[in-house]
């Protein structure tokens, strides 16, 4: 599953358009939430989901996605995609492998099929020991690592500064990071410099935290889109209304339009999740009809005289009405 195409999971082809990937996005992200889909699977498919999209919706990341494939993380700035696809199809054939140092000092593993240059790979962006690539280790960059980052739909929503301690063989370190808003369940933040440490005074590994939203009593988010629950009287659902409700970027208006019945979700347009690359997500209010627990007299009677001339009939199959 961690082989697979990019493209390839969200169902759409190479030329797809962002809008494209956008739809195909947010249709399987509806399927496979955990908040909606329960099969043991659907978590690692609404991941596998989110990484898809996180790399194809951005243009930058995409480009290099569609130059080298997966490794697109690894190799370095400004290597020849054609050089590098030669390379990668005569790799394991009689070729030849090791390391060499990159132009920010890191460590680049190599291996090059017989009759490729690894100077026509990499050109001239490496320095050389000896002249050639070094087939020997020396000094080693440390690793990248990943850790969960737990946030609420408001922190996720709102983005800022966050405090987070990592444990360490050498005691807890304090970071201070800062969270794009709208940040996505799945999505990576990068601090370059943070990761493992490395080996002869080479630079560290970078620190990737994935964000992941934890589950919220109020609101249920669906890729950009917030969906809540709007809880109206009998009356505001038959003769409509204008109420407001809590969104996480604070009260929003939402007109009910007349007849409006349980289960009806009224759409706002942008109140979703923001987006710095595009267009923000929509929320989605979802109609339900509250009664109260108990009446007093005058609202029983009023009850009783509307159900007296009242033809309505929700379990009519004829519209809903039994008499003129």
């Amino acid at each position: 599953m961690a082989d697979r195409d990019f493209y390839e999971i969200l169902g759409v082809p190479r030329t797809a358009g962002r809008e494209d990937i956008q739809r195909a996005y947010r249709k399987l992200a509806r399927s496979y939430h955990p908040d909606v889909n329960k099969d043991p699977g659907a978590e690692d498919r609404f991941k596998e989901v989110s990484e898809a999209y996180e790399v194809l919706s951005d243009p930058d990341t995409r480009k290099r996605y569609d130059a080298f494939g997966r490794d697109f993380r690894q190799v370095p700035e400004g290597v020849d995609p054609a050089a590098y696809a030669r390379a990668r199809a005569g790799a394991g054939t009689g070729g030849r492998a090791g390391w060499a140092r990159g132009p920010a000092g890191q460590e680049v593993r190599f291996e090059t099929g017989e009759g490729i240059d690894f100077e026509e790979l990499f050109g001239g962006m490496f320095g050389s020991r000896g002249g050639r690539a070094s087939r020997g280790w020396g000094p080693m960059p440390g690793a990248d690592q990943e850790v969960e980052l737990p946030l609420t739909v408001e922190e996720a929503y709102h983005g800022g500064r966050r405090t987070i301690t990592l444990p360490g063989r050498g005691g807890s370190r304090t970071l201070e990071v800062t969270i794009p808003p709208g940040v996505r369940s799945g999505q990576r933040i990068r601090l370059a410099g943070q990761g493992g440490a490395g080996t002869d005074g080479a630079k560290r590994g970078d620190l990737y935290l994935i964000a992941r939203l934890t589950d919220h009593p109020r609101y249920r988010v669906d890729g950009r889109d917030i969906h809540v629950q709007l809880p109206l009287t009998p009356s505001e659902a038959a003769l409509g209304a204008t109420v407001a409700i809590d969104t996480p970027g604070g009260e929003a208006k939402v007109k009910v339009p007349p007849g409006s019945s349980s289960g009806r979700r009224l759409r706002l347009r942008g109140q979703g999740m923001p987006n710095s690359r595009g267009d923000p997500g929509d929320l989605f209010a979802e109609v339900r009809i509250m009664v109260p627990r108990t009446l007093s007299a005058e609202e029983r009677r009023l009850y009783e005289q509307l159900a007296g001339v009242s033809s309505f009939n929700p379990r009519s199959q004829s519209g809903g009405r039994t008499r003129p």
